[in-house]
């Protein structure tokens, strides 16, 4: 976004910015690679947080649906696949409510999270209203949300246990995908969120319907969760009133699954599979993508090459969770494709190079 409108406003585009996407375009194709392009991971335009507050303002729905024509219209004749916007929970709870991500503004507001993932859903749908209306009928191209959900597992048999799972899935996907497939948000999280989940009007209402070609899925790990009428006072707003115990391990003591460099990111295809049935089942079977799905080793400079090059734990990965996904399509989820994340270690947010998340090693050093 903010290499094509620098100013964030679109009052004047980056002859440069879209000369970068079209080499990069046209050189992917001629190498038989096929464009995949997203719009928003998380690089907001600094003038529209400045100017108008980011996220937070209604305005930059109408921003938003301005620069996606921008793209629709200078690479729409090559790219086929559009993704709106990546991990928008991302956005919403370490932007505005942690801080730890751009613009890093935790004042501890409780409805700024939800204030944001608001506009988010409604940009989405702008933008598909415009791709609809403009350029789907000559370019034939499909636009998608990227939603990224760790599976949750319930604790236990117990009802407060299931249904604190249940909890869980609405917070993660039902909070970006329920206002899309049926114009409102949860019910749990209506109940417990109260006044500082926005209300959608009936024009929004009808521009969210059926505004979605398909489910992109982030998925990497799974938790297990239980019931948890006590949450722990430190947490933010959006964590407590979940009122869940989130752990990776049973009651037993034994973990879920064996853990990949990241403290978070613990090895459970059968998660995987679980998620998409699950979507499936919700969302009427609708087209899934698995958009991210990978595993991390630790960067150590002092090891040698052949260390990290003997990759058999990341084969297993893979084996484990591309198994998982054969497995949800013969339970009849229309899954059509799979991202490995990714092709190449690289530069991963908040924790830079320390982590090595891809396929292919790339040595730092030697250039």
């Amino acid at each position: 976004w903010s290499r094509i409108f620098p100013d964030g406003l679109g009052t004047e585009i980056n002859e440069q910015g879209v000369a970068f996407y079209n080499n990069l375009i046209d050189f992917m194709i001629e190498k038989g690679i096929q464009p995949y392009a997203t719009l928003y991971h998380w690089d907001l335009p600094h003038n529209l947080q400045k100017t108008i507050g980011g996220w937070l303002s209604d305005k930059i729905v109408e921003y938003f649906a301005l620069y996606a024509e921008a793209c629709f219209a200078n690479f729409g004749d090559r790219v086929k696949h559009w993704i709106t916007i990546n991990e928008p929970i991302q956005t919403c709870i370490n932007a505005y409510g942690v801080g730890i991500f751009a613009p890093g503004l935790c004042k501890g507001v409780a409805a700024e999270p939800f204030l944001a993932g608001h506009h988010q859903i409604l940009a989405h749908a702008a933008a598909v209203d415009v791709y609809r209306r403009k350029f789907k009928a000559k370019q034939g191209g499909q636009v998608g949300f990227v939603i990224d959900c760790e599976w949750a597992e319930p604790k236990s048999d117990k009802m407060e246990d299931q249904a604190a799972a249940a909890r869980r899935m609405d917070f993660q996907l039902g909070w970006f995908l329920d206002p899309i497939y049926f114009g409102d948000y949860p019910e749990s999280m209506r109940q417990r969120v109260g006044e500082y989940l926005p209300k959608f009007s009936e024009k929004d209402r009808e521009l969210m319907r059926n505004k979605i070609d398909f489910i992109g899925l982030n998925h990497y790990t799974s938790r297990i969760i239980g019931n948890q009428p006590n949450p722990q006072p430190q947490e933010i707003h959006f964590y407590q009133v979940q009122q869940i115990e989130r752990t990776d391990k049973w009651s037993g003591g034994e973990a879920i699954g064996e853990r990949a460099a990241s403290e978070w990111l613990l090895i459970v295809p059968w998660g995987l599979r679980k998620t998409i049935t699950y979507i499936a089942k919700k969302y009427e079977n609708p087209i899934i993508y698995i958009t991210e799905n990978g595993m991390d080793d630790e960067d150590d400079a002092s090891a040698p090459i052949d260390q990290f090059l003997n990759d058999t734990k990341r084969v297993n990965f893979f084996k484990g969770y591309v198994g998982a996904v054969a497995q949800a399509i013969k339970d009849g989820a229309d899954v059509r494709g799979y991202f490995a994340w990714s092709f190449l270690d690289n530069f991963e947010w908040a924790m830079g190079f320390t982590k090595r998340f891809g396929i292919v090693y790339v040595d730092y050093k030697n250039g």
